[in-house]
Protein backbone atom coordinates (compact mmCIF):
# COMPACT_ATOMS: atom_id res chain seq x y z
CA UNK A 1 0.00 0.00 0.00
CA UNK A 2 1.50 3.11 -0.97
CA UNK A 3 0.96 6.69 -0.39
CA UNK A 4 -0.57 7.93 -3.21
CA UNK A 5 -3.67 5.13 -2.43
CA UNK A 6 -4.54 7.46 0.17
CA UNK A 7 -4.20 11.07 -1.24
CA UNK A 8 -7.04 13.31 -0.67
CA UNK A 9 -6.90 16.23 -3.12
CA UNK A 10 -7.42 19.14 -0.79
CA UNK A 11 -8.44 21.66 -3.16
CA UNK A 12 -11.44 19.39 -3.87
CA UNK A 13 -13.05 19.33 -0.77
CA UNK A 14 -15.23 22.77 -0.28
CA UNK A 15 -13.32 24.94 1.80
CA UNK A 16 -15.99 25.89 4.47
CA UNK A 17 -16.02 21.88 5.40
CA UNK A 18 -11.85 22.05 5.51
CA UNK A 19 -11.12 24.71 7.62
CA UNK A 20 -13.21 23.11 10.69
CA UNK A 21 -11.72 21.10 13.04
CA UNK A 22 -14.17 18.46 12.98
CA UNK A 23 -11.77 15.77 11.16
CA UNK A 24 -11.14 11.84 12.05
CA UNK A 25 -9.41 9.34 10.32
CA UNK A 26 -11.26 5.61 9.32
CA UNK A 27 -10.34 2.19 9.11
CA UNK A 28 -12.06 -0.79 8.29
CA UNK A 29 -12.49 -3.84 10.89
CA UNK A 30 -14.66 -6.66 10.52
CA UNK A 31 -17.31 -6.68 13.20
CA UNK A 32 -20.22 -9.08 13.32
CA UNK A 33 -18.61 -10.96 10.75
CA UNK A 34 -19.14 -7.56 8.50
CA UNK A 35 -16.41 -5.23 6.97
CA UNK A 36 -17.13 -1.74 9.32
CA UNK A 37 -15.64 1.60 9.34
CA UNK A 38 -14.34 2.99 12.24
CA UNK A 39 -13.36 6.29 13.66
CA UNK A 40 -9.59 6.89 14.73
CA UNK A 41 -8.09 10.20 15.97
CA UNK A 42 -5.42 11.27 13.67
CA UNK A 43 -1.88 11.37 14.85
CA UNK A 44 -2.59 8.31 17.37
CA UNK A 45 -4.78 5.82 15.93
CA UNK A 46 -6.88 5.45 18.90
CA UNK A 47 -10.78 5.26 18.32
CA UNK A 48 -12.38 8.61 17.88
CA UNK A 49 -16.32 9.47 18.88
CA UNK A 50 -18.02 10.98 17.08
CA UNK A 51 -19.66 13.16 20.28
CA UNK A 52 -16.46 13.54 21.86
CA UNK A 53 -13.99 16.65 19.95
CA UNK A 54 -10.63 16.08 21.83
CA UNK A 55 -10.85 13.04 19.06
CA UNK A 56 -10.94 15.09 16.49
CA UNK A 57 -8.24 17.26 14.38
CA UNK A 58 -7.45 19.71 11.42
CA UNK A 59 -8.12 18.31 7.85
CA UNK A 60 -5.07 18.65 7.32
CA UNK A 61 -3.75 16.33 10.58
CA UNK A 62 -6.26 13.82 8.77
CA UNK A 63 -4.64 13.58 5.57
CA UNK A 64 -0.86 13.66 7.15
CA UNK A 65 -1.58 10.46 9.22
CA UNK A 66 -3.68 8.74 6.02
CA UNK A 67 -0.86 9.67 3.24
CA UNK A 68 1.39 8.07 5.85
CA UNK A 69 -0.42 4.85 5.65
CA UNK A 70 -2.35 4.74 8.86
CA UNK A 71 -5.93 4.83 8.42
CA UNK A 72 -7.59 4.16 5.23
CA UNK A 73 -9.38 7.45 4.74
CA UNK A 74 -10.76 10.57 6.33
CA UNK A 75 -13.77 11.76 7.47
CA UNK A 76 -16.26 14.93 8.86
CA UNK A 77 -18.38 14.45 11.97
CA UNK A 78 -21.02 16.45 11.92
CA UNK A 79 -22.29 18.11 14.90
CA UNK A 80 -25.31 20.51 16.43
CA UNK A 81 -22.91 23.74 16.56
CA UNK A 82 -22.92 23.80 12.26
CA UNK A 83 -25.76 23.25 9.84
CA UNK A 84 -24.11 20.57 7.49
CA UNK A 85 -26.73 18.11 6.73
CA UNK A 86 -24.83 14.63 5.24
CA UNK A 87 -27.18 12.62 2.34
CA UNK A 88 -26.12 9.36 2.59
CA UNK A 89 -26.81 7.05 -0.60
CA UNK A 90 -26.00 3.19 -0.64
CA UNK A 91 -26.11 0.72 -3.45
CA UNK A 92 -27.17 3.27 -6.19
CA UNK A 93 -24.23 3.11 -8.59
CA UNK A 94 -22.63 0.39 -10.72
CA UNK A 95 -18.97 1.09 -9.91
CA UNK A 96 -17.55 -0.86 -13.36
CA UNK A 97 -20.34 1.21 -15.59
CA UNK A 98 -20.89 3.91 -13.72
CA UNK A 99 -24.84 3.80 -14.14
CA UNK A 100 -26.86 5.44 -11.30
CA UNK A 101 -30.47 4.19 -10.05
CA UNK A 102 -33.11 6.72 -10.36
CA UNK A 103 -33.61 7.43 -7.06
CA UNK A 104 -30.02 8.41 -6.74
CA UNK A 105 -29.87 10.56 -9.70
CA UNK A 106 -33.45 12.37 -8.82
CA UNK A 107 -31.95 13.26 -5.13
CA UNK A 108 -27.99 14.54 -6.77
CA UNK A 109 -30.08 16.52 -8.93
CA UNK A 110 -32.58 18.21 -7.19
CA UNK A 111 -30.14 18.57 -3.66
CA UNK A 112 -27.48 20.04 -6.49
CA UNK A 113 -24.67 20.15 -4.54
CA UNK A 114 -21.34 19.32 -3.26
CA UNK A 115 -21.50 15.32 -4.19
CA UNK A 116 -18.79 12.36 -4.19
CA UNK A 117 -18.37 9.32 -4.76
CA UNK A 118 -18.26 6.86 -1.72
CA UNK A 119 -15.15 4.40 -0.76
CA UNK A 120 -16.75 1.70 -1.97
CA UNK A 121 -17.88 3.25 -5.37
CA UNK A 122 -21.01 2.12 -5.07
CA UNK A 123 -22.56 4.98 -3.25
CA UNK A 124 -22.59 8.84 -3.27
CA UNK A 125 -22.33 11.48 -0.44
CA UNK A 126 -23.65 14.60 -1.05
CA UNK A 127 -23.41 17.74 1.39
CA UNK A 128 -25.57 20.56 2.04
CA UNK A 129 -26.98 22.84 4.90
CA UNK A 130 -30.27 23.03 6.18
CA UNK A 131 -32.11 22.10 9.35
CA UNK A 132 -33.24 18.35 8.75
CA UNK A 133 -37.09 17.53 9.44
CA UNK A 134 -37.73 15.76 12.54
CA UNK A 135 -38.92 12.45 11.86
CA UNK A 136 -36.83 9.16 11.23
CA UNK A 137 -34.25 9.72 9.15
CA UNK A 138 -33.46 6.84 7.20
CA UNK A 139 -35.26 4.10 4.65
CA UNK A 140 -34.19 1.76 2.54
CA UNK A 141 -30.73 2.99 0.53
CA UNK A 142 -31.20 6.60 1.75
CA UNK A 143 -30.05 8.30 5.23
CA UNK A 144 -29.69 11.55 6.17
CA UNK A 145 -27.65 13.13 9.58
CA UNK A 146 -26.09 16.28 11.21
CA UNK A 147 -25.35 15.36 14.23
CA UNK A 148 -22.99 12.68 16.46
CA UNK A 149 -22.38 11.05 13.26
CA UNK A 150 -19.09 11.23 10.87
CA UNK A 151 -19.10 11.08 7.24
CA UNK A 152 -16.50 9.38 4.81
CA UNK A 153 -14.86 11.90 2.74
CA UNK A 154 -13.44 10.67 -0.46
CA UNK A 155 -12.70 14.23 -2.56
CA UNK A 156 -14.05 11.80 -5.54
CA UNK A 157 -15.98 14.34 -7.14
CA UNK A 158 -18.87 14.05 -9.09
CA UNK A 159 -17.86 16.72 -11.63
CA UNK A 160 -21.85 17.51 -12.55
CA UNK A 161 -22.13 19.17 -9.29
CA UNK A 162 -21.23 22.00 -7.56
CA UNK A 163 -17.87 22.23 -5.91
CA UNK A 164 -19.25 23.91 -2.38
CA UNK A 165 -21.97 23.25 -0.17
CA UNK A 166 -25.20 24.51 -0.77
CA UNK A 167 -28.30 25.54 1.50
CA UNK A 168 -30.76 23.75 0.26
CA UNK A 169 -33.81 23.86 3.04
CA UNK A 170 -37.06 22.96 0.73
CA UNK A 171 -35.28 20.22 -1.31
CA UNK A 172 -34.61 18.58 1.90
CA UNK A 173 -38.01 18.92 3.46
CA UNK A 174 -39.15 17.62 0.27
CA UNK A 175 -36.66 14.56 -0.27
CA UNK A 176 -37.20 13.97 3.56
CA UNK A 177 -41.17 13.47 3.03
CA UNK A 178 -40.88 11.57 -0.11
CA UNK A 179 -37.92 9.35 0.40
CA UNK A 180 -37.19 9.04 4.54
CA UNK A 181 -40.47 9.59 5.67
CA UNK A 182 -42.72 6.73 6.97
CA UNK A 183 -45.59 7.90 5.07
CA UNK A 184 -47.65 4.99 6.60
CA UNK A 185 -47.36 6.04 10.14
CA UNK A 186 -46.38 9.49 10.22
CA UNK A 187 -48.74 10.83 7.35
CA UNK A 188 -51.77 8.56 8.02
CA UNK A 189 -53.62 10.95 9.60
CA UNK A 190 -53.17 13.22 6.44
CA UNK A 191 -53.32 10.62 4.01
CA UNK A 192 -56.43 9.17 5.14
CA UNK A 193 -58.30 12.60 5.27
CA UNK A 194 -57.56 13.16 1.65
CA UNK A 195 -57.97 9.73 0.55
CA UNK A 196 -61.57 9.29 1.44
CA UNK A 197 -64.29 11.06 0.42
CA UNK A 198 -67.59 11.65 2.20
CA UNK A 199 -69.25 8.78 0.90
CA UNK A 200 -66.54 6.68 2.19
CA UNK A 201 -65.17 5.83 -1.12
CA UNK A 202 -61.36 5.82 -1.65
CA UNK A 203 -59.63 7.49 -4.01
CA UNK A 204 -56.28 9.79 -4.61
CA UNK A 205 -58.25 12.96 -5.67
CA UNK A 206 -61.81 14.80 -5.98
CA UNK A 207 -63.60 14.97 -9.46
CA UNK A 208 -62.82 17.75 -10.63
CA UNK A 209 -63.97 18.79 -14.42
CA UNK A 210 -63.20 22.40 -14.79
CA UNK A 211 -61.70 23.35 -18.90
CA UNK A 212 -58.54 24.62 -19.00
CA UNK A 213 -59.61 28.38 -19.03
CA UNK A 214 -61.73 28.49 -16.17
CA UNK A 215 -58.57 26.16 -14.06
CA UNK A 216 -56.46 28.64 -14.93
CA UNK A 217 -58.74 31.57 -14.69
CA UNK A 218 -59.53 30.43 -11.12
CA UNK A 219 -55.73 29.20 -9.96
CA UNK A 220 -54.72 33.01 -10.91
CA UNK A 221 -57.77 34.25 -8.78
CA UNK A 222 -56.77 32.42 -5.53
CA UNK A 223 -55.22 33.46 -2.58
CA UNK A 224 -51.64 31.79 -4.09
CA UNK A 225 -52.94 33.73 -7.55
CA UNK A 226 -49.58 35.50 -7.67
CA UNK A 227 -47.26 31.99 -7.03
CA UNK A 228 -49.22 30.31 -9.46
CA UNK A 229 -48.93 33.40 -12.02
CA UNK A 230 -45.07 33.92 -12.04
CA UNK A 231 -44.95 29.83 -12.37
CA UNK A 232 -46.88 30.24 -15.39
CA UNK A 233 -44.91 32.52 -16.88
CA UNK A 234 -41.81 30.65 -16.30
CA UNK A 235 -40.46 32.84 -13.30
CA UNK A 236 -38.07 30.34 -10.91
CA UNK A 237 -36.77 32.73 -8.80
CA UNK A 238 -37.08 32.08 -4.82
CA UNK A 239 -36.56 28.74 -5.97
CA UNK A 240 -33.07 26.77 -5.94
CA UNK A 241 -33.49 25.44 -9.03
CA UNK A 242 -35.43 25.13 -11.92
CA UNK A 243 -36.63 21.32 -10.58
CA UNK A 244 -38.23 22.70 -7.61
CA UNK A 245 -39.92 25.56 -9.84
CA UNK A 246 -41.53 22.55 -12.05
CA UNK A 247 -42.48 20.22 -9.10
CA UNK A 248 -44.08 23.75 -7.34
CA UNK A 249 -46.12 24.78 -10.22
CA UNK A 250 -47.19 20.93 -10.88
CA UNK A 251 -48.31 20.68 -6.96
CA UNK A 252 -50.54 23.69 -7.68
CA UNK A 253 -52.08 22.23 -10.97
CA UNK A 254 -52.32 18.93 -9.01
CA UNK A 255 -55.12 20.60 -6.65
CA UNK A 256 -56.96 22.43 -9.30
CA UNK A 257 -57.08 19.01 -11.58
CA UNK A 258 -58.19 17.37 -9.01
CA UNK A 259 -54.79 15.10 -9.36
CA UNK A 260 -55.33 14.51 -13.11
CA UNK A 261 -52.25 13.76 -14.61
CA UNK A 262 -53.20 13.96 -18.42
CA UNK A 263 -54.25 17.40 -17.45
CA UNK A 264 -51.34 18.16 -15.32
CA UNK A 265 -49.54 17.31 -18.42
CA UNK A 266 -51.40 18.97 -20.77
CA UNK A 267 -51.13 22.19 -18.88
CA UNK A 268 -47.52 22.20 -18.27
CA UNK A 269 -46.75 22.11 -21.43
CA UNK A 270 -48.33 25.56 -22.12
CA UNK A 271 -46.62 27.39 -19.13
CA UNK A 272 -43.42 29.45 -19.57
CA UNK A 273 -41.46 26.55 -17.40
CA UNK A 274 -41.88 24.25 -20.36
CA UNK A 275 -38.31 22.70 -21.59
CA UNK A 276 -36.85 19.83 -23.54
CA UNK A 277 -36.27 17.77 -20.34
CA UNK A 278 -40.25 17.35 -19.70
CA UNK A 279 -40.45 14.72 -22.06
CA UNK A 280 -36.96 13.27 -22.07
CA UNK A 281 -36.92 9.64 -21.01
CA UNK A 282 -34.82 9.92 -17.47
CA UNK A 283 -35.84 6.80 -15.66
CA UNK A 284 -34.91 3.05 -16.63
CA UNK A 285 -38.99 2.01 -16.49
CA UNK A 286 -38.98 4.48 -19.46
CA UNK A 287 -40.84 7.55 -17.80
CA UNK A 288 -39.95 10.53 -18.66
CA UNK A 289 -39.04 13.36 -16.36
CA UNK A 290 -42.60 15.08 -17.25
CA UNK A 291 -44.32 11.95 -15.82
CA UNK A 292 -42.14 11.56 -12.75
CA UNK A 293 -42.69 14.94 -11.84
CA UNK A 294 -46.70 14.88 -12.35
CA UNK A 295 -46.53 11.80 -10.60
CA UNK A 296 -44.65 13.22 -7.36
CA UNK A 297 -46.71 16.29 -7.41
CA UNK A 298 -50.10 14.30 -7.01
CA UNK A 299 -48.87 11.65 -4.34
CA UNK A 300 -47.46 14.70 -2.36
CA UNK A 301 -50.36 17.05 -2.66
CA UNK A 302 -52.91 15.75 0.43
CA UNK A 303 -56.19 18.66 -0.61
CA UNK A 304 -57.89 18.79 -3.59
CA UNK A 305 -59.99 21.31 -5.30
CA UNK A 306 -63.76 20.83 -4.93
CA UNK A 307 -66.58 22.62 -6.63
CA UNK A 308 -68.84 23.99 -4.75
CA UNK A 309 -72.37 21.94 -4.09
CA UNK A 310 -75.71 23.43 -5.64
CA UNK A 311 -76.83 24.62 -2.48
CA UNK A 312 -73.73 26.46 -1.74
CA UNK A 313 -72.87 27.88 -5.98
CA UNK A 314 -74.61 31.02 -5.22
CA UNK A 315 -73.13 31.94 -2.09
CA UNK A 316 -69.37 30.54 -2.26
CA UNK A 317 -68.08 31.42 -5.85
CA UNK A 318 -65.72 33.43 -4.41
CA UNK A 319 -62.82 33.55 -1.96
CA UNK A 320 -64.70 37.00 -0.41
CA UNK A 321 -68.08 34.93 0.03
CA UNK A 322 -66.46 31.86 0.96
CA UNK A 323 -64.81 33.85 3.99
CA UNK A 324 -68.16 35.83 4.76
CA UNK A 325 -70.18 32.01 4.40
CA UNK A 326 -67.81 30.64 7.09
CA UNK A 327 -68.53 33.97 9.10
CA UNK A 328 -71.81 33.34 9.21
CA UNK A 329 -71.83 29.28 9.46
CA UNK A 330 -69.30 29.37 12.43
CA UNK A 331 -66.92 28.38 10.17
CA UNK A 332 -67.68 24.37 10.94
CA UNK A 333 -70.34 23.67 8.59
CA UNK A 334 -68.81 25.41 5.35
CA UNK A 335 -66.40 22.83 4.03
CA UNK A 336 -65.29 25.58 0.76
CA UNK A 337 -64.37 27.90 3.77
CA UNK A 338 -61.94 25.51 5.38
CA UNK A 339 -59.92 24.53 2.21
CA UNK A 340 -59.83 28.54 1.69
CA UNK A 341 -58.54 28.92 5.24
CA UNK A 342 -55.69 26.16 4.62
CA UNK A 343 -55.18 27.61 1.22
CA UNK A 344 -54.32 30.84 2.84
CA UNK A 345 -52.15 29.77 5.64
CA UNK A 346 -50.10 27.64 3.23
CA UNK A 347 -49.04 30.50 1.11
CA UNK A 348 -48.28 32.63 4.49
CA UNK A 349 -45.79 29.98 5.40
CA UNK A 350 -44.50 29.50 2.15
CA UNK A 351 -43.63 33.41 1.82
CA UNK A 352 -42.10 33.23 5.62
CA UNK A 353 -40.08 30.41 4.56
CA UNK A 354 -38.71 31.74 1.44
CA UNK A 355 -38.32 34.92 3.11
CA UNK A 356 -36.19 33.28 6.15
CA UNK A 357 -34.27 31.22 3.45
CA UNK A 358 -33.21 34.34 1.71
CA UNK A 359 -32.07 36.34 5.18
CA UNK A 360 -30.56 32.98 5.70
CA UNK A 361 -28.38 32.93 2.34
CA UNK A 362 -27.81 37.01 3.05
CA UNK A 363 -26.34 36.45 6.52
CA UNK A 364 -23.81 33.50 5.04
CA UNK A 365 -22.75 35.68 1.99
CA UNK A 366 -22.25 38.55 4.35
CA UNK A 367 -20.35 36.51 6.76
CA UNK A 368 -18.19 35.39 3.89
CA UNK A 369 -17.13 38.64 2.81
CA UNK A 370 -16.32 39.46 5.91
CA UNK A 371 -14.11 36.76 6.37
CA UNK A 372 -12.39 37.74 3.32
CA UNK A 373 -12.12 41.01 4.59
CA UNK A 374 -10.20 40.11 7.67
CA UNK A 375 -8.09 38.07 5.66
CA UNK A 376 -7.29 40.49 3.24
CA UNK A 377 -6.57 43.15 6.24
CA UNK A 378 -4.10 40.75 7.87
CA UNK A 379 -2.05 40.08 5.15
CA UNK A 380 -2.22 43.85 3.55
CA UNK A 381 -0.53 44.60 6.96
CA UNK A 382 2.21 41.78 7.23
CA UNK A 383 3.25 43.08 3.73
CA UNK A 384 3.37 46.30 4.41
CA UNK A 385 5.78 45.61 7.28
CA UNK A 386 7.80 44.22 4.87
CA UNK A 387 7.72 47.14 2.81
CA UNK A 388 8.59 49.18 5.60
CA UNK A 389 11.53 47.25 5.97
CA UNK A 390 12.53 47.25 2.45
CA UNK A 391 13.65 50.73 2.80
CA UNK A 392 17.83 50.31 0.96
CA UNK A 393 18.38 50.27 -2.74
CA UNK A 394 19.09 46.39 -2.69
CA UNK A 395 15.54 45.68 -1.55
CA UNK A 396 13.95 47.91 -4.10
CA UNK A 397 12.23 44.87 -6.29
CA UNK A 398 11.14 43.45 -3.35
CA UNK A 399 9.44 46.55 -1.85
CA UNK A 400 7.69 46.92 -5.71
CA UNK A 401 6.44 43.06 -5.15
CA UNK A 402 4.99 43.91 -1.76
CA UNK A 403 2.56 46.84 -2.85
CA UNK A 404 1.96 44.90 -6.37
CA UNK A 405 0.31 42.15 -4.56
CA UNK A 406 -0.81 44.29 -1.59
CA UNK A 407 -2.98 46.30 -4.39
CA UNK A 408 -4.15 42.96 -6.01
CA UNK A 409 -5.35 41.74 -2.83
CA UNK A 410 -7.21 45.59 -2.28
CA UNK A 411 -8.73 45.11 -6.08
CA UNK A 412 -9.83 41.63 -5.35
CA UNK A 413 -11.57 42.74 -2.20
CA UNK A 414 -13.63 46.10 -3.45
CA UNK A 415 -14.65 43.33 -6.33
CA UNK A 416 -16.09 40.70 -3.87
CA UNK A 417 -17.81 43.73 -2.41
CA UNK A 418 -19.48 44.79 -5.24
CA UNK A 419 -20.71 41.22 -6.30
CA UNK A 420 -22.24 40.88 -3.14
CA UNK A 421 -26.12 40.49 -3.76
CA UNK A 422 -28.29 43.21 -2.09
Amino acid sequence: MTNEDFTVDAAVIPTTLRDRDQWVCWRTEERDGKATKIPVTPGTGVFASATDPETWDSFEAARDYVEAGKAAGVGFVFTDDDLFVGVDLDDCRDPETGDVDDTARDIIERLDSYTEISPSGTGYHVLITGDLPEGRNRRGSVELYDSARFFTVTGNHVDVTPGWIARRQGALVAIHREYVQDSKSESSTQADQHNNTDDGRAGSAAEVTLADEELLRKARNASNGAKFDRLWNGNTSGYESQSEADMALCCLLAFWTGGDQSQMNQLFQQSGLMREKWDAVHYTDGSTYGEKTTERAVATTFEFYEPASTTESNSAGTTAEILRDGVRDGFGSNKAYLVEKNRVLRARVSTLEASLEAKTERINTLEAALERLETFQATRIEFEMSADQANDSSQTDVCSEVKSVSSSLWTQTKRFFRDVPK
